[in-house]
């Protein structure tokens, strides 16, 4: 099988427990660095006169994750001297009592505590922190479309705020939020608006984070790039040895996919042991997921397992992380390699699973920030529609005072105005469709993605299931794709895959489902199509795409290798025929590549 893109890692914290309090099973947060950006000093939200009070206010405020349990003790402490209290510190208390709860996955009552200070407190500064980490609350909980929402309000009131800890904060949440959704360029400047607000006490650690942690979530980043190194130093001489781990597993993940396995995990084991002191879960799960990438490179299958099965064991259950999904593909490629194959199959389904979950939350964010973009826009619409009618009321009472040759001017301005109406709806209604195409095509190559494919193919077995009528369904991963990319770049490998799926258009039908599963590999699903006649398709397809090597441009060698599966031996379930599809094209790949094997035993093979 060819390996799939690698997508940006999300941080999570481990959860630590007040004292007194039951412990419970903390949910998956938003983020590594959520957390991290509500440690500014609190002096415009405590009483005008320094006192003990406000002084173990403000320490709680900073100790919140570089000392959680000095910091729920100092809780403690202030909630015994509570009738001693202003009403502001018994606000702020109240917000930090909401952080907590917040980091110990209590985000039911903490959403309804952030809310209220929302509501009540008298200082915009306390407002506007609640308001950012209600922002994480949602995010946690998967409600990524409300989050998005009180991200532009605060978007909306970043202008205002003048004090560097705030803007530092809000820029931030931002940042991150915008990051996780996909849109890495305005998360990127947003970061970098933070480098020139770095507050009195901090550092452009985390400001570095962003940057670097989205030029590696979109793929830009190379081996051996000096940013990178730059933020880690940084990181930890301020300390933040939390930020500067999770800056780590994304270069030991570049170096992985550039080929250099042994340099990756020589780079994880050195800090395995800080990542194991801070006790926060996701980064744990991600080196443990990388290591066993590594030392599987490295031929070492043996540790490769240990660590690929701490990582599915200390993954929270019900919860898909990139970790995770790691762990369970290195497993199924182990259990592969020794001859295993129904423990291999078992880890296939598990690692297909987390995959489906980890792209449906990624899709998920991706999905809500256009919506609610969206919402933003069609509200500004109707604000300038009503401006437009509003002018246009003006336009009428000042024309209903003239003659009545002036009737025919204010018909032509309302005419118009309308039109300008229209053609505002129109245009929405345009980027609508659009986008509605863009949530179900792949961007680079025009087909189905992966999940609008899945969902077409199950419907169209349905109907082929009550039909009575059979249906393959192909695999194709194109061959040495990894190579070509290494050795031409990135925007060749671009165009290669665009050329290779004109080649396979050329022979599919209208009524046939064609998707991009993911990276270099495709599906086609052959409705009312026997196993030969699939065999014939596919080997079609495979010469069309062998073709290719012979055009000038690019002028590089392509092939593909190609897995059949028939209903007739699979049955109509979709998950059966991927997993009979994909055995097939893994002995396609084993018998030389540039194949077709079909059926489960491999009979048919056509060789080139």
């Amino acid at each position: 099988m060819a390996s799939s893109d690698k997508l940006p890692f999300r941080r999570h914290v481990m959860a630590r427990v007040m004292p007194g309090s039951r412990r419970k099973r903390l949910r998956w947060p938003w983020g590594v660095c959520c957390l991290f950006f509500f440690l500014g000093p609190v002096n415009g939200s405590t009483v005008a006169q320094p006192d003990e009070i406000s002084a173990m206010l403000v320490r709680a405020d900073h100790l919140k994750t570089s000392d959680n349990p000095a910091f729920v003790a100092l809780l403690g402490q202030l909630h015994q001297r509570e009738s001693r209290l202003s009403g502001e510190q018994r606000l702020l208390l109240k917000y930090l009592d909401a952080w907590q709860l917040d980091f110990l996955g209590d985000y039911r009552e903490a959403r309804a505590s952030l809310t209220a200070i929302i509501n009540d407190a008298p200082h915009a500064r306390l407002r506007f922190r609640a308001m950012a980490t209600l922002v994480n609350v949602l995010g946690e909980v998967h409600r990524y479309q409300d989050a998005f929402v009180q991200l532009n309000q605060m978007i909306e009131q970043l202008p205002q705020v003048t004090e560097s800890n705030l803007r530092w904060q809000g820029l931030g949440e931002i940042a991150q939020l915008l990051i996780a959704a996909g849109q890495y360029d305005l998360g990127t400047d947003y970061a970098r608006q933070m480098m020139d607000v770095v507050p009195p006490g901090e550092t452009p650690c985390k400001a570095l984070y962003f940057i670097e942690h989205a030029r590696f979530s979109s793929g830009r980043m190379g081996r051996g790039e000096p940013g990178m190194q730059m933020a880690i130093d940084t990181c930890d001489k301020a300390g933040e040895s939390i930020v500067a781990n999770a800056l780590r597993a994304n270069m030991a993940s570049v170096q992985i996919r550039a080929g250099y396995p042994a340099e990756a995990a020589a780079l994880l084991e050195k800090h395995y042991s800080s990542v194991r002191h801070d006790q926060y879960l996701i980064t744990i799960l991600s080196f443990d997921a990388l290591l066993a990438q590594a030392y599987l490179g490295m031929g070492q299958s043996s540790k490769a397992r240990t660590y690929a099965l701490a990582a599915v064991q200390a993954s929270a259950p019900g919860e898909f992380t990139d970790p995770l999904r790691m762990a369970c593909k290195t497993l199924y490629q182990i259990d592969q390699q020794r001859g295993d194959f129904k423990s291999a199959l078992g880890w296939h389904r598990r690692y297909m699973e987390a995959d489906k979950g980890y792209l449906d939350d990624v899709s998920a964010k991706a999905l809500a920030f256009q919506i609610v973009k969206q919402q933003v826009q069609a509200k500004k619409l109707q604000v300038d529609a009503l401006d437009k009618q509003n002018k246009i009321l003006q336009l009428k009472q000042a024309l209903d005072r003239k003659a009545v040759e002036a009737s025919r001017l204010y018909i032509a301005i309302l005419a118009l105005g309308l039109l300008a109406i229209g053609l505002w709806l129109l245009r929405l209604k345009r980027s609508q469709l659009q986008f509605m195409r863009m949530a179900q095509c792949d961007s680079l190559t025009g087909i189905y993605n992966r999940k609008h494919f899945m969902s077409e193919a199950e419907y169209s077995l349905r109907y082929a299931q009550r039909s009575g009528r059979g249906a393959c369904l192909v695999l194709i991963d194109l061959d040495h794709f990894k190579l070509i990319n290494d050795t031409y770049g990135h925007a060749t490998g671009d165009q290669v895959l665009r050329r290779a799926v004109a080649a396979c258009q050329e022979h599919v039908r209208s009524t046939d489902v064609f998707g991009r599963l993911g990276g270099e590999e495709f599906g086609v699903l052959l409705p009312e199509c026997s196993m030969d006649s699939g065999i014939e398709r596919a080997e079609a397809i495979r010469r069309s795409v062998a073709m290719l090597s012979d055009q000038p441009d690019p002028g590089i060698p392509v092939s593909a290798s190609f897995g059949v599966a028939f209903t007739g031996e699979s049955g109509y379930e979709l998950r059966q025929l991927l997993m009979d599809a994909d055995q097939a094209l893994y002995r396609a790949k084993r018998a030389g590549r540039n194949c077709v094997v079909a059926g489960k035993q491999g009979e048919g093979v056509v060789v080139a």
